[in-house]
């Protein structure tokens, strides 16, 4: 029995034959290493769970570290690199990120993770767990922290930030999965495991297959080499924070296919998916103290709304109770300013370097704004929001 969530079965069998009920199972299998992790911290003491856990994330080889066996095992597998990982791809994959800049910006808040809250199942644990609607500018910022980490030169090695961010969120779903799998008002039957290997390997790619087609409708120069990094960067996040590896792509050919296949499976938006689009957008309203920044935030709100349709299309932007906003045709404008500045980067070595240094300074000041100069802990939740 699969969950109801899963839908348009014939009409995908017809379409990716028996693929269709071999990645059924995944929206009912959740991260055992993980799982175990936040199992053996419930009912511990504060000095054996998260804190330790994080001491043992930037201090691997402090003396007297005497870790509890599931978090050790965690750890030695995490630490553990595959054959398959290219340091210099993935170096590269994170330089193509920087560069990317405000254009960047604007695919991950107004594509990547509007995207994410279109899928009605796999939207529950946000929707849950209150992180986006209750405090939307934070969890954005997070999610910035995240991205920005990814992205930076060594970020995903042992000692890197996004190797220990990777790990803490990796922690943050085991804990949600369990606190909603707990929860009387979850629907197992409906939406499968709360944070499931399924919504677990579609996450990767709306930072990866998707996050590189907003890319280029806006217009970026993207070779085939720089692309392939792209994905291997995030097949190793990926891999890092837990996807099984049937799901992990090992190139665009293979993520479109399981993007393809997750969507011909996929329901409609529902209201949960309106809920937190309209958060996504109104996060620079909250955020604003003075009539200026007020000014400022309905300015952004109006171009993110209409980058969303631009890069969504219509018939999805009208689901997901996107308005229509003038700014649209700046999505259009945009892309062609983008496509004559890439053409002058692209002879240049010098300005490709110089476009890499601008956008790591974007990223930095996207972060210092989202986070507003208090740091990113990615810590577990306490509690759900009170609709769980």
């Amino acid at each position: 029995m699969f969950p109801t969530r899963y839908q348009n079965l014939e009409e995908a069998r017809a379409r990716f034959g028996d693929r269709v009920d071999r990645l059924a199972p995944f929206l009912l299998r959740g991260d055992p290493l993980a799982d175990a992790v936040i199992e053996e911290m419930e009912g511990a003491p504060p000095s054996r769970g998260f804190s330790l856990f994080d001491k043992a994330l930037r201090n691997p080889d402090a003396p007297g570290l005497d870790l509890p066996p599931a978090m050790r095992a965690l750890l030695a597998w995490s630490s553990h690199v595959p054959a398959w990982v290219d340091w210099d791809a993935i170096r590269r994959g994170g330089d193509l990120l920087l560069r990317s800049g405000p254009l960047g910006g604007a695919v991950l808040g107004t594509y990547s993770l509007v995207l994410g809250y279109a899928s009605p199942g796999g939207n529950k644990p946000l929707v849950f767990s209150g992180q986006l609607v209750e405090r939307a500018p934070r969890r954005l910022g997070e999610t910035s922290r995240f991205v920005q980490a990814t992205a930076q030169p060594g970020g995903l090695s042992r000692a890197g930030e996004a190797f220990a961010i990777t790990l803490k969120v990796r922690l943050m779903h085991a804990k949600v999965r369990r606190m909603l799998a707990r929860s009387p008002r979850w629907d197992t039957a409906a939406w499968g495991l709360p944070v499931n290997q399924h919504d677990m390997a579609g996450t990767s790619l709306l930072f990866s297959l998707v996050f590189l087609e907003g890319m280029r409708a806006f217009g970026l120069d993207i070779d085939p080499d720089e692309a392939a990094c792209f994905m291997h960067l995030w097949r190793y996040s990926g891999h890092l924070i837990g996807v099984d590896p049937e799901l992990l792509p090992t190139c665009e050919f293979d993520a479109w296919n399981l993007g393809n296949l997750i969507r011909a499976t996929e329901g409609r938006p529902d209201d949960d998916s309106r809920a937190l689009t309209r958060a996504l957008f109104e996060s620079p309203l909250q955020q604003a103290k003075t009539a200026e920044e007020r000014r400022l935030g309905a300015l952004r709100r109006s171009l993110g709304l209409g980058f969303a349709r631009g890069l969504l299309g219509d018939a999805l932007a009208d689901e997901l109770g996107i308005e229509r906003t003038p700014f649209v045709a700046g999505f259009h404008a945009l892309r062609a300013v983008t496509r004559v500045a890439e053409k002058a980067r692209k002879r240049s070595p010098a300005a490709h370097e110089r476009a890499i240094r601008s956008g790591a300074r974007y990223w930095d000041m996207v972060v210092q704004e989202g986070l507003g100069g208090a740091p990113a802990h990615f810590a577990p939740p306490e509690r759900l929001s009170r609709a769980a």
